[in-house]
């Protein structure tokens, strides 16, 4: 996503209205229409050879988890778009669901298998979703959170009319499925199934994502730019990119948040999820790991970040 940007904006930084404009054209469509293809920057998470470590432990448990039987479910959401998931029951029946939401560009079984994998190991079922605009799922456009909290709300439905509102739910998202999960929490009318919420490095708006790369690659302003882009984002995708964001939602929020981020995070930085944590009204707890950059927490210290989750999670689900 950086290069992406980046390609886009190095004419920015010299340009008059009309390049302006077209800069942001094509930051526009470089970013928020379906994107069928990785633009994330591998080296926002990792260096090569870390990276070469991290596939280590991603790649088998991918491969294993797509041995296994999954059931491909459907549903609708609001706009009548068709969202797609994967189901993954425990092993032995299980009171306890986890929904996996991926990040930017990814897919639930590319960004989600290794953390699905051991919510398996301790009894969680598990609903690996793809986003609005990613994988198998419908849309012409990426929803950043904004729109995707309500597809979320919608697979928070589903499990509790398939399951009768057996199942106690865990949020679980990385980069823009940790935002969607946050935002998620913001609705008033959420099921009192959901119990808790992990969320590893999420931005808190996408205007403050944008905003921040802006500042950091081209020490630009976010004036004119995500102006022209946010009409534009508006009007093809039906959302502003500051319609809604995690500190909105988590000052209403009453659920328990474990918020992780890696200390070297420079795409999200880690502030973004320090914000979070201050806004945040209910039990809430924060890890920030030593030498991850983004997205790569669980990853570049799985022990320590599993030890954490189970002891967040055995507070509040039961």
């Amino acid at each position: 996503m950086i290069k992406a940007i980046g390609i886009t904006l190095a004419g920015i930084a010299s340009a008059g209205t009309v390049a302006c404009l077209a800069g942001a054209k094509t930051l526009f469509n470089r970013t928020i229409p379906r994107q069928d293809v990785l633009r994330v920057d591998l080296s926002e998470m990792a260096d090569m050879k870390k990276w070469e470590e991290y596939k280590k432990f991603i790649v088998p448990n991918r491969e294993w988890l797509q041995s296994q039987e999954l059931e491909h479910i459907t549903i609708k959401a609001r706009d009548g778009i068709t969202l797609h998931a994967d189901y993954f029951p425990a092993e032995n029946k299980s009171n306890k669901l986890v929904i996996c939401n991926h990040g930017y560009t990814g897919t639930g079984i590319t960004n989600c298998a290794s953390i699905a994998v051991f919510f398996h190991s301790l009894g969680y079922d598990c609903l690996i979703v793809d986003h609005r605009g990613h994988g198998k799922s419908e849309g012409k456009y990426i929803g950043f959170g904004i729109l995707d909290r309500y597809d979320c709300k919608k697979w928070i439905d589903y499990i509790d009319s398939r399951f009768s509102k057996s199942k106690e739910i865990v949020l679980y998202g990385v980069s823009m499925g940790a935002t969607t999960a946050l935002m998620t929490a913001g609705f008033t009318d959420l099921s009192d199934s959901v119990k808790a919420i992990i969320a590893d490095c999420a931005f808190t708006s996408p205007y403050d994502v944008f905003a921040h790369i802006l500042k950091r690659d081209y020490h630009l302003n976010p004036f004119p730019v995500m102006n022209i882009n946010d009409l534009m984002c508006r009007k093809k995708a039906g959302y502003g990119f500051k319609d809604y964001s995690t500190l909105e939602a988590l000052k209403t929020n009453k659920l328990p948040v474990l918020f992780i981020h890696g200390k070297e995070d420079n795409f999200v930085p880690a502030y973004m999820s320090e914000k979070n944590y201050q806004e945040c009204t209910s039990p809430k707890e924060i890890y920030l790991v030593e030498n991850a950059g983004h997205g790569a927490s669980y990853y570049e210290n799985p022990e320590a970040c599993q030890e954490k989750i189970k002891g967040f999670l055995e507070k509040y689900v039961k």
